[in-house]
């Protein structure tokens, strides 16, 4: 439950302290490379700018990375995309990047010119202005404004992209930073507005106030003017949780405030309380719920478990409207077996829904009837590509929609309240697209399971076969793999960067939805959690030598790719399968697993995983570990590894290790680490075009060989 610790949890977490000190040497006398975990070490970064000097002259003298860089850079800052924004109070407010702006701008427009497809934009905050003034190298993170005059915001920023980062008051009205006004200090911080003159606040208050994983640990309301180590604690989680995060929505007038308590990174209790004066009060909702929103007092979840509540079963993978009033639950939407229910967004008198069916995206508005319940209007939409809800709420009931497929560019529309559809604008065709076909396809896991993917290539390339082909995986925490044409941050495989740098140069892009995500709701998810982790990275060998008895490639012209957890996943295949792969890039990794909990937000993700320092769960986790796996004769890849030294979410020691391993046992392998970006590898848009362009350039060093590109571009 939200309370303090007693002083017997106390001294039982001063001898765990104490068992996890004899761990860490216990490692420190195994682990010869233990050292690279020094973040800002000098013998670390002597090492990273040795590597990166090898690697990096190797990969960018060949003579198609500077091409592949213009390419990136040219769709990266194109002023042609669609400026993506959320409506707030008559106005739609948008984040821009392009090659001017490296930094960004934060902007608005009336929704009337927008609308229009002819936005008239106001600046609010020139963030390369403000990094160049203030001397700081600022990054842009969130912004929380107050609904729904939304005048009164916070802003965060980090130096150099870090998740843990500064937050100050900015008035959209006289459109600057408020002098004196509310300011949290650089942490990892979790910000909500209660009113004009009240935050919920979670962050790192001194001793005491966070979690093992990094986050707060309290809720406190911070009255203007007042200091944090003053304010009073609205809600306090254990040390043992993920963090206790903070809540606040407004309807109709009234603020609802939530404390969310993340026991786990997937389980969360809810508290609640109908005022800022009111002790929060536990609700009776299931551990794996996620609140997406307030609808007339009642409480909308998206449930990840079956709900059994006052005799009623609620199914996995349902959305509820639950009364704060105390009154009961109500079903909104089911999703069935092919179904997968991916976002929600609570409007003015509906709710707009959006889905997956067989990983294709749909999207439908729920309106609550007085006597006969929810009923569902399917929203017309175009078919088989991604469908994503941009804005709807902000107090209105127009929404703004997107449709994209990995040949279809980002197509933007204005729903009205009625559910009249207008195209108001789509983004540019990035590459030629005529020949291009994209087909789904089903492979066999090693239990049975049927697993989607999606092929992408020139039609003659595929007709032709043994392509030179990359395939891209995740497989974890929810997040399922889409054909996406686009979105920011690009990834190498987003269609407009793919088409652009590899399909019309004669190569094949294959997008894997295996087990891990959430394609097929929370139980495609469950599938892979923890003790059935091999299932994901089965899965993923199971549509690699799909696509090889096939004939799409061959095992020398077969890449894959993967970052963050997907770094995880190519770590398994390149010690569990490695003659399947020629190519092989492992991006801001995890890597090694026995480690993973006691680096950075590593302790967050035990749900996912389980915790390698209990005997039962490092007995199935030491089975795919990868940095324990790795070993000498293998027929491993030259692999490409990359990570950021400020990335504050995944240790930048996963990579370091498992490249300095790899080298001590004799194997050739590129490296690279960005100084700067945090978790996403890169601060700006001229960083990750460059990281793309060496991606990419690396797959057609390995695979495509210097003047044998198939069919290469010629537009």
């Amino acid at each position: 439950m939200l309370k303090t610790l007693t002083a017997g949890a106390a001294a039982l977490l001063v001898i765990a302290g104490a068992a996890e000190s004899a761990d860490k040497k216990t490692h420190a006398e195994m682990d010869e490379f233990l050292w690279l975990e020094n973040i800002e070490g000098k013998k670390a970064l002597d090492w990273v700018r040795a590597e990166n000097a090898r690697s990096l002259g190797e990969l960018e003298a060949d003579p198609r990375f500077a091409s592949l860089y213009e390419d990136a850079l040219s769709i990266l800052t194109s002023k042609a995309r669609i400026p993506y924004g959320a409506i707030h109070s008559g106005r739609v407010y948008n984040f821009w990047q392009d090659d001017t702006h490296v930094r960004g701008l934060w902007r608005r427009a009336s929704v009337e010119s927008y609308r229009a497809g002819a936005p008239e934009w106001e600046t609010l905050i020139d963030f390369d202005q403000l990094a160049k003034d203030e001397g700081e190298n600022w990054i842009h993170g969130d912004i929380v404004c107050l609904s729904p005059e939304y005048r009164h915001c916070m802003v965060e920023m980090s130096f150099g992209g870090k998740d843990a980062a500064v937050w100050r008051e900015f008035d959209t009205t006289e459109k600057k930073f408020v002098d004196g006004g509310f300011f949290l200090p650089e942490a990892k911080s979790g910000v909500a507005w209660i009113d004009k003159d009240t935050l919920l606040v979670g962050t790192d208050r001194g001793p005491g106030t966070l979690t093992d994983s990094g986050y707060a640990r309290t809720l406190v309301k911070l009255a203007r003017g007042g200091k944090l180590k003053d304010a009073p604690v609205f809600a306090e989680g254990g040390k043992t949780d993920v963090a206790v995060w903070g809540r606040v929505e407004h309807d109709g007038g009234k603020a609802h405030l939530f404390a969310q308590r993340a026991v786990s990174f997937f389980e969360t209790e809810y508290w609640y309380s109908p005022n800022a004066e009111t002790a929060p009060v536990k609700l009776a909702l299931p551990l794996n719920a996620d609140l997406q929103g307030v609808f007339d007092g009642r409480a909308i979840f998206l449930l990840r478990e079956p709900w059994l509540f006052r005799n009623t079963e609620y199914p996995q993978g349902s959305v509820v409207a639950y009364d704060l009033g105390g009154a009961g639950a109500e079903l909104v939407m089911a999703a069935n077996d092919r179904q997968s229910i991916e976002a929600v967004e609570v409007g003015k008198t509906s709710i707009i829904i959006q889905y997956l069916e067989d990983v294709s995206g749909k999207a439908a508005r729920l309106t609550r009837g007085t006597r006969n319940g929810w009923k569902a209007k399917t929203i017309d939409l175009p078919k088989n590509g991604v469908v994503a809800i941009v804005s709807a709420g902000g107090g209105t009931d127009d929404a703004l929609l997107s449709f994209e497929s990995l040949t279809v560019p980002d197509t933007l529309y204005f729903v009205s309240a009625k559910n009249k559809v207008a195209r108001i604008a789509q983004a540019p065709a990035f590459y030629d697209a005529t020949d291009v076909v994209v087909e789904q396809r089903f492979a066999t896991s090693t239990d049975g399971a049927k697993i989607p993917y999606f092929v992408m290539a020139k039609k003659d390339v595929l007709a032709a076969g043994s392509a030179p082909t990359v395939q891209y995986g995740y497989g974890g925490f929810l997040s399922a793999t889409l054909p996406v044409y686009y979105e920011d941050p690009a990834r190498p495989q987003h269609g407009a960067i793919a088409g652009k740098l590899w399909i019309s140069r004669g190569g094949v892009l294959v997008l894997s939805n295996i087990r891990g995500g959430s394609e097929y709701g929370p139980k495609w998810h469950q599938a892979g959690l923890k003790e059935n982790r091999q299932k994901v990275f089965d899965d993923f060998i199971a549509i690699s030598e799909h696509l090889i008895e096939t004939g799409v490639t061959t095992a020398d012209k077969l890449g894959a790719i993967g970052r963050s957890n997907g770094g995880l996943l190519m770590g398994a295949l390149l010690t569990q399968r490695p003659e399947l792969y020629e190519a092989m890039v492992v991006g801001v990794p995890l890597f090694d697993m026995q480690r993973y909990n006691k680096l950075l937000a590593g302790a967050s993700w035990m749900a996912e995983y389980g915790d390698p320092d209990k005997a039962e769960e490092w007995a199935y986790i030491s089975q795919y570990s990868p940095y324990q796996k790795l070993a000498p004769d293998k027929p491993y890849p030259k692999a490409f590894f990359y990570t950021s030294t400020k990335d504050d979410r995944v240790h930048p020691g996963h990579a370091r290790k498992a490249v300095a391993k790899l080298e001590k046992l004799g194997y050739p392998v590129y490296y690279y680490e960005n100084i700067e970006g945090g978790h996403g590898g890169t601060a700006n848009q001229e960083q990750l075009s460059r990281r793309i362009a060496l991606e990419y350039g690396y797959f057609a060093r390995m695979l495509m060989p210097e003047g044998a590109e198939p069919n290469a571009a010629s537009d």
